[in-house]
């Protein structure tokens, strides 16, 4: 029997990092582990940055799983199971997937006989998710609602993960909320539903280091109706419908100060409202790994991606597609 485990989050939050963490810590466990990416541009740039751990990596690109692609998801996930009889299966939805109708087609009922939901996580960016709500609540708040454990990233400052955890009892009091550093928590326990240390329920208004309260303080529970504006079940749009994604092609060879340069002046001009943009592009000592949100942009050298070097993903609204492809001398 497969283990399932659903890894969601909004645009940038921190997906890709948690499973490296979870793969590294658990690499001595027995069993095999693979993981199912979704882009949404034409090129998988977080499946290229997680095949140099060296785990088995599938993908499905172009497109939204919980979206047009749902039926491929199921075929994709019946495929897997049997050709690797992995004890783990994580997947790793686009930013903008709705975590709802993901954990429906995996609990289609052609995969119970080989593979069961264990858990859904969802990592929350605490400095930008009430401007995420506000502007993409059909979205974000799916993802919210529906999990089961969600961890925060950019949690440093205090008032950040104060005004997150109480965003978070608004829509889903019964989740688990890990706010402390990700370095201190064990991926065993957190893949096996196992509290932390610090762990709270997100609807827990103790403030005590060490509070285990296991009833929901919130007003609303998982098993309530929500009756908020941003509730997804009130919207019916895509993530097609929504945001465009641009994925360019260049072999250009940047230096970091080059690329931060050309970030700036993406973020300056009138390109469209970039959200999100990631790549792994050739640098002038090797791969560049470029992640990039809107105000903060991160630069890092990477081990090559492959088929995945020389290439960067854009997603927004209103994208000049053309332009943007000028901006990092490639083409679309």
């Amino acid at each position: 029997m497969t283990d399932i485990y659903i890894i969601s989050g909004f645009l940038g939050a921190g997906k890709t990092t948690l499973i490296q963490k979870l793969l590294k810590e658990t690499a001595s466990r027995g069993g095999k582990t693979v993981v199912l990416e979704n882009d949404f541009g034409d090129v998988g740039i977080d499946a290229a940055l997680l095949r140099t751990t060296g785990t088995e990596v599938a993908e499905i690109s172009a497109g939204c799983i919980c979206c047009t692609l749902s039926g491929d998801l199921i075929r994709t996930l019946k495929t897997l199971i049997a050709r690797f009889e992995p004890g783990r299966l994580i997947i790793e939805p686009s930013g903008v997937g709705k975590l709802s109708d993901i954990a429906a087609a995996c609990e289609d009922e052609g995969l119970l006989a080989v593979a069961r939901l264990r858990h859904k996580f969802t990592v929350v960016d605490a400095v930008r998710c009430r401007s995420y709500l506000d502007n993409f609540g059909e979205f974000f708040a799916d993802q919210i609602e529906n999990a089961d454990t969600i961890l925060l990233s950019r949690a440093e400052a205090q008032g950040d993960a104060e005004n997150a955890r109480a965003l978070i009892a608004e829509l889903n009091g019964r989740a688990t909320v890990i706010c402390e550093p990700w370095a201190r928590v064990n991926a065993e326990a957190l893949l096996a539903g196992a509290p932390g240390r610090d762990d709270r329920r997100a609807g827990d208004h103790c403030h005590e280091e060490h509070c285990y309260e296991d009833h929901c303080h919130g007003e609303l529970c998982a098993d309530e109706h929500c009756h908020d504006e941003h509730c997804a079940g009130e919207h019916g749009h895509s993530a097609e419908d929504v945001f465009d994604t641009v994925t360019i092609r260049t072999e250009h060879v940047f230096s970091p100060d080059d690329l931060k340069a050309r970030v700036l002046r993406m973020e300056q001009g009138g390109e469209g409202t970039v959200l999100r943009a990631k790549g792994i592009l050739r640098g002038t000592g090797g791969c560049l790994n470029l992640q990039y949100l809107p105000g903060d942009a991160r630069i890092e050298s990477c081990a090559s991606g492959g088929d995945g070097d020389g290439a960067l993903c854009v997603i927004g609204r209103d994208l000049n597609g053309r332009g943007l492809a000028d901006l990092f001398g490639g083409v679309l």
